[in-house]
């Protein structure tokens, strides 16, 4: 009896002839994935005078499904920055043991400096344009908030074609539709984040979450929301739960097209 792992739940070949192997194809040429399974919608962050507001939903869709309603989207690091995937489930996960070896190594170093919310967001931009480069790309797009070397808010996304872009608000997915045009109405320029409070910040997120869970088909009304500020460092809470929902609006939907009554 063949006793080999890659011969178990297969028939005996004494009994029932040479098993056909030719279905496993180990001559075709390597491949990636090509395209998201298992995915998270908007990432959303905002600037204000002291720090910076970052804030995902929970939720991970299969296709259309809402499949996995518990998923952390926000991971911090070194209490100095929040990073926050959209797109991609398992690439998520993967950068996640990424940036965990890294904070590893940074934590034994014997230089005496931690890495800022910059020098992470560099770094993850050299590794989401290396993998663009070997044509298999991590399907993420990721915003990086935090605290730049001089204490100063920094927030920044990189995409999975190893794109930077900064700005004071910023937000992934259905957010870059529906959450952007909210949230430059609090702050539209680097030139008013200084006047916006901690509050404000807060409290337009919150906002934007809430038209979000309206709006987007594949969020949630359950959430995660971290806080980064020089004195209290990251404050991140997770499970939160949207408030004040009201559903009056949709008595005036009636759909598209023409309407006979």
């Amino acid at each position: 009896m063949n006793h080999f792992p890659q011969a178990w739940g297969r028939p005996r070949d004494d009994v029932f002839g040479p098993y056909d192997s030719s279905y496993l194809r180990s001559n075709d040429p390597k491949t990636h994935t090509s395209s998201p399974i298992v995915t998270g919608t908007s990432v959303l962050a905002v600037k204000f005078k002291e720090g910076v507001v970052i804030a995902a939903d929970n939720l991970a869709s299969y296709g259309s499904l809402a499949r996995f309603t518990d998923v952390k989207r926000l991971r911090t690091f070194n209490q100095r920055t929040v990073v926050g995937f959209g797109g991609d489930v398992s690439d998520m996960q993967y950068l996640d043991r990424l940036l965990l070896s890294l904070d590893i190594d940074e934590n034994y170093s014997s230089l005496g400096h931690d890495l800022s919310a910059r020098n992470l967001h560099t770094y993850l931009s050299k590794v989401m344009y290396k993998r663009r480069s070997d044509i298999n790309p991590l399907w993420n797009q990721v915003l990086v908030a935090g605290l730049d070397s001089d204490d100063q808010p920094f927030l920044s996304s990189v995409d999975l074609l190893g794109t930077t872009f900064s700005a004071p608000t910023l937000a992934t997915g259905f957010g870059a539709h529906l959450a952007q045009p909210l949230l430059r109405k609090v702050v539209d320029d680097e030139t008013n984040v200084k006047s916006i409070t901690r509050e404000q910040a807060v409290n337009a997120i919150k906002e934007c979450m809430k038209v979000l869970f309206y709006r987007d088909a594949r969020s949630m009304d359950k959430y995660s929301i971290a806080v980064i500020t020089k004195q209290s460092g990251v404050e991140l809470k997770q499970d939160e739960q949207l408030e004040g929902q009201s559903w009056a609006f949709a008595e005036m939907i009636k759909g598209y097209g023409t309407q006979t009554v």
